[in-house]
């Protein structure tokens, strides 16, 4: 919600907040001119980065459920099989995700309307959508990988590590379209003019990674000793 509101407000004010940048030299800082879709692109600039990086440290926090060891042997000795204690902790740390991003898509959304103009309902929704998969992808990693890890911090950097080493794969165009990831910037993309059309395949692989990488990690978590 704070980036939602701050993203659209620093899009239409941006012209005079550089203007008021004074330079020693004289030099004029500028910023192009500023359209409806300005308000969701700054929105976006926010919570992918720091809105993903909560995402995982929180579902790491209750995914690795063996970090503690204490803590997993209470759990597993008093539910079996174990996919039963991964599934509702991956539920609701998916879900969480999902609101706040879609309530953050929401304000963000609105306060554009408010400030800079109508941006294209239907490219809005298509990108929350796409969005929400992207996270569902981010928490299904979190967790496939909390099962191998003995940590929540090795958790955290392994996840991070590999949702960082896609997008730099993904320097290749051949390869972008195909990661996951390039589903976080649906958002900013489609109401500035992209087509779905550029996100179906990173789509496909990323519904299909989710499966497989839910499984894995129940598969994982069942064969784990503590």
């Amino acid at each position: 919600m704070a980036f939602g509101l701050i993203g659209p407000l620093t899009a239409r004010y941006i012209k005079e907040i550089l203007a008021r940048v004074g330079t020693s030299d004289g030099t004029v800082i500028s910023a192009p001119d500023r359209v409806s879709s300005d308000g969701m692109v700054q929105f976006v600039s926010n919570a992918a980065q720091f809105g993903t990086l909560v995402v995982v440290i929180v579902a790491a926090g209750a995914l690795a459920f063996d970090a503690i060891p204490e803590m997993g042997v209470f759990l597993r000795t008093r539910m079996r099989p174990a996919w039963r204690i991964l599934v509702p902790r991956l539920v609701v740390s998916f879900a969480a995700a999902a609101v706040a991003f879609l309530i953050g898509t929401g304000v963000a959304w609105y306060e554009t309307w408010a400030l800079l103009g109508a941006p294209d309902a239907g490219a809005v929704l298509a990108g929350a959508g796409l969005g929400v998969v992207f996270l569902g992808f981010v928490v299904a990693l979190t967790a496939a990988v909390a099962q191998r890890t003995g940590s929540v911090l090795s958790t955290v950097m392994t996840s991070l590590v590999v949702l960082i080493a896609m997008p730099v794969a993904g320097l290749a165009p051949a390869i972008s379209r195909w990661l996951p990831t390039s589903l976080a910037n649906a958002l900013a993309d489609l109401p500035t003019g992209g087509t779905m059309d550029d996100y179906w395949p990173s789509l496909g692989v990323a519904v299909v990674s989710v499966v497989a990488l839910v499984a894995t990690a129940c598969a994982w978590a069942s064969r784990r000793r503590v």
